[in-house]
């Protein structure tokens, strides 16, 4: 008995970290944190030609800075408030 006690317990903490890795703050966070990299570094030196189009605003520079914000905030927010593990009764359901 004690066999079969020791291998769900082991399935539930794989379970829990399955759960964690795929948590969607971590997949939006990811994602915005590149792509705001890549958008900043494309603002970081605008033409005048992509200047004179958005009257005047470096809007790659800003929409990057944006991102990398929005992509910090996700991962902040996930390393702060980890998901939890689900609990046995929630398992048995």
């Amino acid at each position: 008995m004690s066999d079969l006690q020791r291998e769900v317990s082991e399935l539930e903490s794989k379970s829990a970290t399955a759960a964690r890795l795929f948590d969607i703050r971590r997949i939006i966070g990811g994602l915005f944190v590149v792509y705001g990299v890549i958008v900043t570094i494309a603002g970081i030196s605008p033409s005048d030609a992509d200047l004179e189009k958005a009257e005047g605003v470096n809007i790659n520079l800003w929409t990057g800075l944006g991102m990398l914000a929005l992509g910090l905030f996700f991962l902040v927010w996930l390393k702060l408030r980890p998901t939890a593990p689900p609990t046995p009764d929630e398992l048995k359901e």
